[in-house]
């Protein structure tokens, strides 16, 4: 059996192994033999023996973690990314340095007229 220590991120073998965990408990075949483990110990063995692919569960794991789909809200045709915003597209194209720019124009504007004189 191949070592698990080839793993450069133990953090990510755990998550990995946890996904492939809950897998098989919803019911996906197993790709080794069980000997009595149970459901975390067979996904490491499967993990270890590469009978699973770690990409395949790195995907799986995020779209489980996932709870916003820019996709989805798109053609729900959900609300802007900015409040305010008439015109997603013309924010999404912007440089970070004229983002950064309206951003500071916006403050100032706030934050002038609030001030009052002194």
């Amino acid at each position: 059996m191949p070592s698990l220590r080839a793993w450069h991120c133990r953090f990510e073998l755990v998550l990995l192994a946890g996904q492939r965990a809950r897998e098989i408990s919803s019911g996906a075949p197993i790709t080794v033999d069980r000997d009595n483990d149970k459901n975390p110990v067979v996904s490491l063995r499967e993990i270890a023996d590469e009978t699973v692919e770690p990409g395949r569960l790195r995907n799986d794991l995020l779209a489980s973690l996932q709870r916003y789909s820019r996709n989805e809200e798109a053609e729900e045709g959900g609300m802007p990314l900015l409040a305010g915003s008439e015109n997603d597209e013309a924010v999404d194209n912007m440089s970070e340095e004229d983002l950064l720019r309206a951003m500071r124009n916006e403050s100032d504007g706030g934050s002038a007229s609030s001030g009052g004189g002194r």
